[in-house]
């Protein structure tokens, strides 16, 4: 550990790195003024809560059918092109969300956000991966989820005060920022030669090898569990429950998806650096378990201290998930490999439990209650954990990066 302390003090992250992550705070701004609105705004074509989440799944369903797309499209175009075409696709059908006159027509817009959205989620992490040196990747995506964690904290806050104005004034502002971080990306790395494309010289990296390596396997079973917790659950029914169980107006639900913000926030930062000197599996075990009893706990409150306390402590666990979940895979491929299909596999299990959880979650809260669907939801997380036991450390050890090795499965 000694030897990557000191590693980690003489390298220093590419200029690259902190555009991506400029860009990224504008992209979650926007995403957080969105994330109160959407649940009701779906609400107010007369629709079920279980019709609401429906909702918030298309997206996440969009970007599960195009994922594997656009990792072959990032090793055959070059993750800037990718990552360009891909925002300014959610740009124009989060504008058109603005201006839709039936509960179908949201649904269509949200699903076509989707394709642009995995398109630069996937082209932003291969830049990540390839622009990092392996003993700061912790740090790296720390940072990077940072710059989004920060746009979730203040696009909440400003997002309910537009609804205060009008449920459609959201999705117009977030569009107009899609737009400036497309300006923001082209300007900083147009002429950039860490961010041109991949060489042919680079060796492909397949799903079949990274799934031989049980660390890869673990991190799928997280992201599984972290995208139904956070990017499914949380963002269609902390709205709602806000709304029908403590009783308070939607601008309330942009203050509390800000609070379960801010305590990822806290947390990102500490947890690179963690992952980068403890390790990504102890980092990554803290916060399954920390993100498990935090969700559980919001099904159970009915007072707003009380549900602000266990959203922060639910927050603290996405924090301290996140990065070493990353590195884990970014050490998985190496930054010689080409990995697009398995960054798109990756983000795929995110994207299957961001389907599967607010439709899940939807159920039990309208056949039986939002403490069940809390439950389930903060259960997972902890299942999760078992995955990772028999599952390798992958922090690099030396300065130079080794080559990825996949584990051979055990013979029956």
């Amino acid at each position: 550990m000694g030897v990557i302390a000191v590693t980690a003090r003489k390298e220093r992250l590419p200029s690259e790195v902190w555009v991506l992550v400029a860009a990224n705070f504008v992209i979650a701004a926007g995403f957080g003024l969105v994330a109160p609105a959407l649940p009701t705004f779906a609400r107010s074509f007369d629709v079920s809560v279980t019709a609401a989440s429906i909702v918030v799944s298309a997206f996440a369903v969009a970007r599960l059918v195009f994922a594997p797309a656009s990792g072959r499209l990032v090793s055959a175009l070059g993750e800037r092109r990718v990552y360009l075409t891909g925002i300014t696709i959610v740009a124009v059908s989060t504008g058109a969300c603005a201006f839709a006159a039936s509960y179908w027509q949201l649904l269509l817009f949200r699903s076509v956000g989707g394709i642009g959205s995995t398109m630069f989620t996937v082209s932003a992490i291969a830049l990540l991966i390839r622009l990092t040196p392996a003993p700061l990747r912790g740090r790296a995506s720390g940072l990077w989820g940072t710059g989004f964690l920060m746009g979730n904290v203040a696009g909440p806050l400003l997002g309910g005060g537009l609804l205060t104005i009008s449920l459609r004034a959201p999705f117009v502002v977030y569009a107009l920022l899609l737009l400036l971080a497309v300006l923001i990306v082209w300007w900083f790395l147009r002429n950039s030669t860490l961010a041109a494309r991949v060489t042919a010289e680079s060796s492909p990296f397949t799903v079949r090898e990274a799934l031989r390596h049980r660390s890869y396997v673990a991190a799928l079973g997280s992201s599984f569990a972290n995208g139904w917790a956070v990017f499914g659950v949380r963002v269609s029914l902390v709205p709602l429950f806000v709304e029908e169980v403590l009783r308070r107006d939607g601008a309330f639900a942009g203050t509390a998806l800000a609070v379960f913000a801010v305590g990822n926030v806290l947390m990102l930062l500490v947890s690179g650096r963690m992952a980068d000197s403890w390790g990504r599996k102890p980092t990554v075990l803290l916060g399954l378990v920390v993100s498990a009893g935090g969700t559980v706990w919001v099904g159970f409150t009915s007072d707003v201290p009380t549900f602000l306390i266990a959203t922060v402590v639910a927050g603290l666990g996405a924090g301290l998930l996140a990065p070493p979940l990353q590195a884990t895979v970014a050490d998985v491929i190496g930054s010689r490999g080409r990995g697009g299909p398995v960054l798109a596999t990756f983000q795929m299990t995110a994207d299957i439990g961001a389907v599967l959880g607010p439709i899940v979650a939807g159920l039990l809260a309208d056949g039986m209650s939002y403490t069940a669907a809390f439950a389930v939801t903060g259960s997972l997380c902890a299942l999760a954990t078992f995955a990772w036991f028999p599952a390798p450390e992958t922090l690099p050890r030396k300065t130079e990066e080794p080559e990825p090795v996949a584990e051979t499965a055990p013979k029956a």
